[in-house]
């Protein structure tokens, strides 16, 4: 079964969005539609944050 990354978890509950329409709100309470907006215009950022941002999708398309 898949083991999540505890540390990831950790931050996309406390880390807020440093830009755009959602500033300051926490990666998790991101809308979904607000994460397939990104999609629709050509993907995540890159890094730390894109990868983040990902992982939010994730859960939240699975929910």
């Amino acid at each position: 079964m898949f083991q999540p990354d505890k540390q990831i978890l950790l931050e996309i509950v406390k880390m807020q969005m440093p830009f755009g329409k959602y500033k300051g709100t926490v990666l998790c309470d991101l809308p979904i539609s607000y994460l397939e907006w990104f999609l629709r215009k050509g993907g995540f950022p890159p890094g730390k944050l894109g990868m983040q941002l990902s992982t939010v999708y994730e859960i939240k398309r699975c929910v």
